[in-house]
């Protein structure tokens, strides 16, 4: 799943609204933007195996670390005391530790039963919705436009740049999706890993549209 974890992402927004979109991206994709540097170190590792499933070719078989409940657990509650110490904002943080983990859920409905409990063996787990393209498509298409919704009625744009970099910020993400489903298997697993760390640009790109737009406040 992609754009399904960034629509929970631009849905936290009205739940927080004095958090950064970036803010609340990095936390529905961390386990995603760790596993990349995981993969180059050789603490993880994918192949690319063409069939695996209907919707992608990779076989995520040895991620313990970043994918587990456990390691989802972990992450949550490690960003959310980070964000703890620096804000001193309880709800907040429960929030975004419930948003990282929320990634491993989502990772449930969609993979093939390649999702461990916790590190060191036990039974893996994954509902396999890829091995439907139609319905993985309409999941995540479901999600993000409900994410999207939501975000929008929850801010506004300041300026130009809030009306429109958030624009360009929904078509690249979509883009990006179509080609995710459509494009042929990678080339290597270097390539993966490496293209993965160009989410960080989407993070700040996000970061960048959320700080020119101001959240809505509710009627009296």
């Amino acid at each position: 799943m992609f754009i399904g974890h960034l629509a929970l992402g631009f849905a936290a927004k009205r739940a927080a609204p004095q958090v950064s979109l970036g803010t609340l991206f990095v936390a529905v994709q961390l386990v995603d933007m760790i596993w990349p540097i995981f993969v180059l170190l050789g603490l993880e590792h994918v192949r690319i195996d063409p069939g695996n499933t209907r919707l992608t070719p990779l076989d995520f078989y040895d991620y313990p670390w970043t994918h587990s409940l456990l390691a989802a657990v972990v992450w949550g509650t490690l960003f959310a005391g980070v964000w703890y110490l620096r804000k001193r904002q309880l709800p907040t943080a429960l929030l975004l530790a419930g948003l990282v983990a929320s990634h491993w859920v989502l990772d449930w409905i969609t993979h093939r039963p390649d999702l461990p409990l916790y590190p060191g063996g036990g039974p893996k787990v994954g509902l396999g919705l890829w091995n439907s393209v139609a319905g993985t498509v309409v999941v995540e298409g479901a999600l993000f436009a409900g994410g999207v919704a939501l975000y929008l009625q929850a801010t506004r744009a300041l300026d130009r740049v809030g009306q429109y970099a958030l624009g360009g910020l929904i078509g690249l993400l979509v883009i990006v999706y179509i080609l995710n489903v459509t494009s042929p298997p990678p080339p290597s697993v270097e390539a993966v890993a490496w293209v993965g760390q160009a989410g960080w640009l989407l993070l700040l790109w996000a970061a960048w549209a959320d700080r020119h737009r101001a959240p809505v406040r509710p009627a009296a």
